[in-house]
């Protein structure tokens, strides 16, 4: 297949498309066609940049008769005219991809004007729209930036308090915009701009880079501007992350950690990213974006059930990327893959969130979706139950088996947002009715569905997690799944998965409920080891430091490996972990910092095993999940090191993600890591990509580097 002159089908790969199989053709294909992947690329960023276009045109003026003609056409078009315009045609040129988004672009300036964009005060699905100011254009030198008391807001009366306000002056009276806690000197909004000394529509709010919405793939969940909110004020709580330093062999021979299979740090990234505003550092734990990605690891070659251990271990050695002068080492583990039929029964009980915060569509309803998705894929064998928790909590429906589906769904369908969020009542009862129709050799499992905000009863972070910890000793594991934006509390959320033997993911549209609850769901419920550490041990005489990338929160000690009263990872059933050290080879320069020579002792008498050309040996401790005993895996690994260029595509995406992230943490320790390198890394090891999921990551990138530019 020569792609590169067949624009049409690279045009509507791009585009996403083709069916599975034309998809499956082409990425085969694209494998080995360097200069069709560069126009992927190309195509990609072209209506991405249209795209961005669109945002800033300056609305255009109408008669009257021309208003409503287009609000007619307007009350029947699609949510989203450039898209629905890009996927009708299929350019035959990048010449004429760029002439039909152009044509698109006017199309939008003239359906976006101010008279079809103007205040809402109308209920939409029983929560009131936030009502909207928009501005006609006026110089920039209007334009001035006030400070939360300056700017006197009017309530909305939402569920979740938040303030917005109407201001719609005559088009040709002198005027300002107000906004308050911008987050640069250009003022952004769903409508427009600031940009080159004049105003497009813009919204008046508190956190003008941050758009409580991510639905636009499910009919539910439409961009629909009455269906959009804003907080009225950014809680989010992230934990400050310390990066793990380099450590010198001599005196740190050991690392140790605990393996983390949690996802929610790229989706949650991905969310700020995809709303035009780089995440928080706090919210980048660089192993949480490497191993959101499922890589092509041997699985073990014996089933658990037969002898053989849940997972196979991988390792390789690489040249370094960012840093040629040092060593990447990866290691991998792949979780063994339970066939459909072999899944055990599960006893799942939803423990969802419906206080007042919940009420945006991109929390409750959102919550509904995705548990429905979850429900379609139970049987008989299964049985479900739903607890709900606001000011109090409450069991809407007892266990149920899977295959009354219309009464699990009906239940769903029930519930409605309002009042606190007293979390601890919630999680008690959850587990209460988990231990209740506990399955001795099955899944137990409570899910728990919300953005965090725990503020009735328990609402000490320390307090929730002794609570989950004590709830774990009942067998009953978990699985934390968060929702929503101004009030996320990704730090809370995390502890609990960690302490509750569970998995943490963060949900900011339908394709990610689908991924997670459809796509991974034996990785998500079946847990086939649990406690699963790491420890490495370097040879001195091949290494002179190391860095653990990722895992800050994740290290243990020494002695905690062996000690099996320390908690540690959990593995699902398929599940892949990636961890990459960075080496710095003896012998090569390197400064300890923060440490002085030691005055009675210089170096340590090396073993005759130093000599046998081991880089490393890699020690893993797993226990059976209803085990208290660990067992004890060892593999000494040669020093084999491979051309970055010939690393296998695995090694090379999973480098790309984590020198991505690495940029968006500002990382001191990224070398001479730029956006375009990650790119043409992450193309070089885009490999098979049957859900897209890696091309996104190749969209985040660009996004990205246009933010940080």
């Amino acid at each position: 297949m020569n792609l590169a002159n067949d624009l049409e089908r690279l045009t509507a790969y791009a585009l996403g498309e083709l069916d599975d199989a034309e998809r499956e053709a082409v990425e085969k294909a694209l494998e080995t066609d360097k200069t069709a992947r560069e126009l992927v690329d190309e195509l990609r960023g072209t209506a991405r940049f249209a795209g961005e276009a669109l945002k800033a045109q300056p609305a255009a003026a109408l008669a009257q008769e021309q208003r409503q003609a287009i609000e007619r056409q307007a009350a029947t078009a699609r949510p989203n005219p450039v898209q629905a315009n890009l996927r009708k045609k299929r350019r035959r040129t990048r010449w004429g991809m760029l002439a039909i988004t152009a044509a698109a672009a006017t199309l939008l300036v003239v359906v976006a004007t101010p008279n079809l964009l103007r205040s809402r005060v109308a209920s939409t699905d029983g929560m009131p729209a936030p009502i909207r100011s928009y501005h006609a254009p006026r110089p920039r030198s209007n334009v001035r930036l006030l400070s939360k008391e300056e700017l006197h807001l009017t309530r909305g009366g939402s569920p979740e308090g938040m303030t917005l306000v109407e201001h719609e002056p005559e088009p040709s009276a002198p005027m300002e915009v107000l906004m308050a806690e911008a987050n640069d000197a250009d003022i952004q909004g769903p409508a427009g701009k600031l940009v080159a000394g004049r105003t497009t529509p813009c919204e008046v709010m508190r956190q003008p880079s941050i758009r409580q919405s991510d639905t636009s793939d499910h009919p539910d969940f439409m961009n629909d501007p009455s269906k959009v909110y804003w907080p009225e004020h950014n809680t989010e709580a992230y934990d400050r992350i310390v990066e793990n330093p380099f450590l010198d062999v001599a005196q740190n021979p050991l690392s140790t950690f605990s393996i983390d299979v949690d996802t929610a740090s790229y989706a949650n990234a991905r969310r700020f990213l995809n709303h035009n505003a780089l995440p928080p550092k706090g919210a980048v734990r660089i192993e949480e974006l490497v191993n959101y990605f499922s890589y092509d690891y041997t699985p073990p070659d014996v089933a658990p059930d037969q002898g053989g251990d849940p997972f196979a271990s991988h390792v390789e050695v690489v040249e370094c990327p960012w840093q040629p002068a040092h060593r990447l080492a990866r290691i991998g583990l792949k979780g063994w893959e339970m066939p459909a039929d072999q899944r055990p029964p599960t006893n799942l009980v939803f423990l969802l969130d419906v206080s007042g915060s919940m009420s945006p569509e991109n929390k409750l309803p959102l919550v509904k979706a995705g548990m429905k998705l979850l429900v379609q894929q139970l049987g008989e064998n299964d049985r479900i139950a739903i607890v709900v928790y606001a000011g109090a909590s409450g069991l809407v429906l007892p266990s149920t088996s899977g295959d009354n589906q219309e009464a699990i769904l009906d239940a769903l369908d029930r519930l409605q947002s309002g009042g606190s969020t007293n979390g601890g009542q919630g999680i008690k009862l959850a587990y209460d009715t988990a231990v209740a129709n506990f399955i001795k050799g099955g899944v137990n499992r409570v899910i728990l569905c919300t953005d965090g905000d725990f503020n009735v009863g328990l609402t000490d972070q320390s307090q929730l997690v002794s609570l989950i910890e004590q709830k774990a000793k009942t067998g009953v594991f978990l699985t934390v799944l968060g929702f929503g934006m101004g009030n996320v509390k990704d730090s809370t959320l995390e502890k609990l998965a960690d302490k509750g033997n569970g998995n943490y993911g963060y949900v900011d549209s339908m394709r990610e409920a689908r991924k997670t609850l459809v796509e991974e769901m034996a990785g998500t419920l079946v847990t086939i080891a649990k406690d699963v550490k790491i420890q490495v041990e370097f040879n001195p005489a091949l290494v002179r430091a190391y860095r653990l990338i990722g895992y800050e929160n994740r290290i243990l000690a020494a002695e905690d490996f062996n000690d099996d009263t320390k908690d540690a990872g959990e593995i699902g059933a398929g599940h892949t972990v990636t961890a990459l050290y960075e080496l710095v080879p003896a012998g090569a320069e390197f400064t300890p910092r923060g440490v002085d020579p030691l005055k009675y002792q210089q170096g340590t008498q090396l073993t005759q095993a130093a000599a046998n050309g081991e880089l490393f040996t890699l020690k893993l401790r797993y226990k059976q999940p209803d085990g208290d005993t660990s067992k004890l895996l060892t593999f000494p690994v040669r020093n084999d090191v491979k051309a970055f260029d010939q690393a296998p595509k695995d090694v090379q995406f999973a480098a790309a993600v984590a020198g991505f992230g690495m940029l968006l943490r500002e990382s001191e320790y990224k070398g001479h890591t730029t956006f375009d390198q990650v790119r043409q890394w992450a193309n070089a090891g885009l490999g098979a990509d049957p859900h897209g999921h890696r091309a996104e990551f190749l969209d985040l990138v660009m996004k990205a580097q246009a933010l940080k530019d």
